[in-house]
């Protein structure tokens, strides 16, 4: 295997996608000590609105840019959180996924200046978040909390509540973590509690196809069980056609049996509905598996429950 003596990662350019980065250099450097890597930073759309990501593409906001500079050879390989990658249709023509990173936790955090758990927070207290995901939990599980739109890198959301614009603030625990600052969880949300998001904590590297000497170079980082679980999420997603409105969450564990579960949910943006499906694979392929479990959902109305979703 011939391995390139330069990789240029294109990354988005806020705290925690560089420190995420960061992470993919020394794996790299690891596995291929004679290898230099350099970091191509991009801005991208969704970084720089602060409005409803629904009028700028959603999720695929926050990857255009990124996918821009890697079709255009301006970089080789690119990082992204799955989470933020749209399953709704094809990556970019001519680009592929090279690995999925071993997985970081998948769970919500929430984070109070002052210690309390979210069973703790008083009526009418504002969580900050814009997740339609996190809101419609919170709706059906402590209705008596008031959710309020906050936009913003990590870094940037955590000075807003120290400003008092929040009360209190949900985000990914491996986030918080990604950028230094698990001092600031006051707790952390089981998957039961608050389902995350499909692709939660899992970093993926996309190259162009016809690039086989970056494939071969980073192909040795996939983490075979996070593939498994990916695969799925990603195929119950792409069957449910959500959009970047629509209230969904799910994740897939690969157990140490060689067993794929995959557990899902749909909500109204009110909370007042709530669709679940798990299922276990143990003969199925991880692609079989999340069409499966869509399916369970879309027999139960998820169609007709997204549809009727603005976006």
């Amino acid at each position: 295997m011939s391995v390139p003596e330069l990789i240029r990662i294109v990354s988005r350019d806020s705290p925690m996608a560089l420190a995420q980065v960061e992470r993919v250099r020394a794996e790299l450097a690891a596995l291929h000590p004679g290898t230099v890597t350099e970091v191509v930073p991009v801005k991208t759309t969704g970084d720089r609105w602060m409005g409803d990501l629904s009028k700028v593409d959603g999720k695929g906001a926050f990857t255009k840019e990124v996918d821009a500079a890697l079709l255009a050879g301006e970089a080789d390989l690119a990082v992204h959180c799955v989470k933020d990658i749209p399953a709704d249709r094809p990556l970019p023509a001519g680009t592929t996924f090279a690995a999925f990173l071993q997985r970081d936790d998948i769970r919500d955090a929430l984070v109070h200046p002052g210690g309390l758990t979210l069973d703790q927070l008083p009526d009418g207290a504002r969580v900050g978040t814009s997740s339609v995901r996190r809101t419609a939990q919170l709706a059906a599980s402590h209705p008596h909390l008031d959710c309020i739109p906050f936009r913003g890198n990590a870094n940037r959301r955590l000075a807003k509540l120290a400003a008092g614009d929040a009360d209190a603030l949900l985000l990914a625990a491996a986030g918080l973590h990604r950028i230094g600052r698990p001092d600031v969880i006051s707790e952390i949300l089981s998957p039961e509690a608050m389902c995350p998001p499909i692709g939660a904590g899992v970093l993926a590297l996309q190259c162009r196809e016809d690039d086989t000497s970056t494939i071969d170079a980073v192909s040795a980082l996939n983490d075979p069980a996070t593939y498994r679980e990916i695969t799925a999420e990603r195929m119950f997603l792409h069957v449910l056609q959500g959009h970047c409105n629509s209230p969904i969450a799910g994740y897939a564990t690969a157990h140490r049996n060689g067993d794929l579960s995959l557990r899902a949910c749909v909500f109204s943006p009110d909370g007042k509905t709530v669709l679940n499906a798990h299922e276990w694979a143990g003969p199925l392929d991880p692609a079989t598996l999340g069409t499966s479990v869509a399916v369970a959902l879309l027999r139960q109305g998820a169609r007709e429950l997204i549809d009727t979703i603005a976006h």
